[in-house]
C-alpha cells in the first residue's frame, strides 16, 4: 500500500498538506515499510501561484501517478480532503510525530 505524508526537514510529519514543500511516499506492507521516497513538492510555494482548482488538480496529478492509497497529514482543508476522498483515497489527519513511526501506527488500524 502506498502511503504518502508530508515531512518537515526533521523527518517528522508536517502541519499542513496542501502547503507541504516535501512530501514522502512509503510503500508499506504487513507493517513495514519496504520503500521510502522523499519528494520536494513546493506546494508551499505553488499554493497561490494558481486558483484553488489548479493547485487541486496539481496535487491529485502528484497521486494518481504514484497510486497512492493513503493520505497522512497533521491538517488538510474541507475542499482538499473531499476531493482526495472522492478519487477513492483514505485521509487520515490528525497525523504528528516522527514521520515513520506515524505511518506504522495509522496503519495498524483498518481503513475507514
Amino acid at each position: 500500500m502506498i502511503v504518502c505524508v508530508p515531512v518537515d526537514p526533521d523527518g517528522g510529519v508536517g502541519h499542513s498538506w496542501g502547503r507541504a514543500a516535501r512530501v514522502a511516499l512509503a510503500n508499506v506492507d504487513q507493517q513495514r515499510i519496504e520503500q521510502w521516497d522523499e519528494v520536494p513538492v513546493a506546494w508551499d510555494a505553488l499554493h497561490d501561484a494558481s486558483s484553488e482548482g489548479g493547485h487541486h488538480a496539481r496535487v491529485a496529478r502528484f497521486l494518481q501517478e504514484r497510486r497512492v492509497q493513503v493520505v497522512m497529514a497533521g491538517h488538510m482543508g474541507q475542499p482538499m480532503r473531499q476531493m482526495l476522498t472522492r478519487m477513492g483515497i483514505d485521509v487520515r489527519l490528525g497525523v504528528s510525530g516522527e514521520a515513520r513511526s506515524a505511518i506504522l501506527g495509522e496503519m495498524s488500524r483498518p481503513l475507514d
